[in-house]
């Protein structure tokens, strides 16, 4: 899934938010015919009624007794109803990888007065994925950009990116939805098309119908085609939730109570004895902390780590009784003659402004014999087995096949000797959706055998950017902090002597490194 993502800034005057947000893989009309019904503004109440008849023992019961935006029969709505009954599969990976985060999400989206649909939103954004990272640079559940992420409060520093802790981006996330909802009268439809093509496209497109004394509701506003797909995929995904047992999918029973407690640590951590503290896996910490980018929790803060539920009791009695000098192991480093922050932090594996932090220098002055705190861990994401687990690729990669004119699902399967329903399943897309030109297919080469699988070194992602006017592989490698080297090696057999306007190239990101 490719994403367009959140960009914002405000001033005292102005609030300008020009956002990318994501595009599901399927085409869309120009000027697709809607019923009456559709053409009508979408009731938009100023505070949402939830039927108390709904007993709140089970997660997703509960989440649909939330759901407040009314129901609309819409051709893109059914489109996309029509790719989710086909895909159960889909429904029970999404309800599996939420259980973590569906209480506190819910509790937030309640709490801030937002309808329960927006409950379903890190589905349609990032398949409750809290480490997706998108070739706009936009991470973890909510996919916010790093702009739009710090005029949230979400800081992104060498140690944290709070767009991947799953308990701010949600605040932040609920936050952003809530005023857009207060900015648009409290028409949702309107405020989910701004979160994922900005305030400003949307406003535009506003202005312009106002012009031409046309409706200015959702479904007849001239909107990038990302956005069309948008909205109606969260209200699909609703109603497929909502009449799941008309669809023959089956909703998974989940006990409506918190699995995990934020605890105030109040000082930097070791995330090793952290897990050690709680008696769980490293694995399992860092699946409830994706934000952290190091083995320690940030000197600066925030001071709050996320614990199971069932342990987090244990954790902080065993926090209480731990040493100080023990939250942290430290090397402590003699200054040579000759010797500067750089070379030491190069020596250590770490970054100058780490060691400034951590003993409180103003600057990158030091001399000779005075000592200097490392932390003694060099370790950073990398070695958190939960990212490692979703950053294996299949060791034999797939080649793609560029949709050319006249071409068809069968008539491509025919070409390669490969089964169109196969096409469809690689590239998750429906048997009937239609192929754009230029549009990339993954086809898969037949193996003999299981497939071997590697691990990525550090915790790297591969990700496809689209050339836009005006770049260069020189601004190209400033936005994702990679080297024009890499960025020619990667893409060897498809750089020539320019770059081509929609040109796609494979950028490798660390996703731990902040972005501007």
């Amino acid at each position: 899934m490719q994403n367009f993502k959140h960009l914002g800034v405000i001033s005292s005057a102005i609030l300008l938010l020009i956002t990318q947000g994501c595009s599901w893989q399927k085409s869309i009309d120009s000027e697709p015919k809607y019923p009456a019904a559709a053409l009508t503004a979408t009731p938009h109440p100023s505070s949402i009624i939830v039927s108390k008849s709904i007993a709140a023992d089970d997660s997703w019961q509960y989440l649909i007794s939330l759901f407040a935006i009314p129901e609309v029969n819409n051709a893109r709505i059914d489109r996309e109803i029509a790719w989710f009954k086909k895909h159960p599969e889909y429904i029970a990976k999404i309800q599996t990888r939420a259980e973590p985060y569906l209480y506190n999400i819910i509790k937030e989206v309640e709490a801030k007065g937002l309808p329960g649909e927006f409950a379903l939103l890190p589905a349609v954004e990032s398949g409750f994925r809290a480490h997706a990272y998108s070739h706009a640079r936009a991470a973890g559940l909510w996919q916010f950009i790093p702009s739009t992420g710090r005029l949230y409060g979400l800081e992104q520093n060498w140690w944290y990116d709070g767009r991947r802790d799953v308990y701010a981006s949600t605040e932040a996330a609920t936050s952003y939805l809530k005023k857009l909802g207060g900015v648009y009268d409290n028409d949702w439809l309107l405020a989910l098309a701004s979160y994922n093509a900005g305030m400003g496209t949307v406003s535009r497109a506003m202005r312009r119908n106002k012009r031409n004394n046309k409706p200015t509701n959702y479904w007849v506003l001239n909107l990038p085609k990302e956005t069309q797909a948008y909205v109606p995929r969260l209200l699909a995904l609703a109603h497929v939730f909502k009449h799941a047992e008309k669809y023959g999918i089956s909703l998974k029973t989940q006990a409506h109570k918190p699995a995990f407690l934020a605890v105030n640590i109040n000082s930097q951590l070791d995330l090793n004895t952290a897990a050690k503290l709680s008696e769980i896996s490293l694995k399992e910490l860092f699946h409830l902390n994706p934000g952290f980018n190091r083995a320690y929790t940030p000197p600066q803060g925030p001071h709050r780590i996320l614990i199971p539920i069932d342990n987090a009791e244990l954790f902080k009695e065993n926090l209480a009784k731990l040493p100080q000098h023990e939250r942290i192991q430290w090397q402590r480093h003699k200054v040579k003659s000759g010797e500067n922050l750089g070379s030491i932090a190069r020596r250590y594996k770490t970054k100058t402004s780490v060691i400034r932090e951590v003993n409180h220098l103003k600057n990158n002055n030091i001399r000779a014999g005075a000592y200097l705190l490392i932390p003694a861990s060099r370790h950073k994401i990398a070695n958190n087995p939960f990212l490692l687990a979703n950053n294996t690729n299949p060791s034999n990669k797939h080649p793609t096949y560029t949709v050319r004119k006249g071409d068809s699902l069968w008539s491509i399967a025919r070409k390669k000797n490969v089964r169109s329903k196969d096409i469809a399943r690689w590239n998750r897309i429906g048997l009937k959706t239609p192929l754009q030109l230029g549009q990339k297919l993954v086809i898969k080469k037949k193996t003999t055998g299981k497939p071997q699988y590697k691990r990525r070194t550090g915790s790297t992602q591969s990700i496809h950017y689209t050339v836009r006017s005006g770049d260069s592989l020189y601004s190209i490698s400033e936005k994702f902090n990679v080297s024009i080297h890499d960025l020619r090696k990667w893409n060897a057999n498809k750089l020539g002597k320019y770059l081509q306007l929609g040109q796609k190239l494979k950028v490798k990101v660390d996703v731990t490194r902040p972005t501007t």
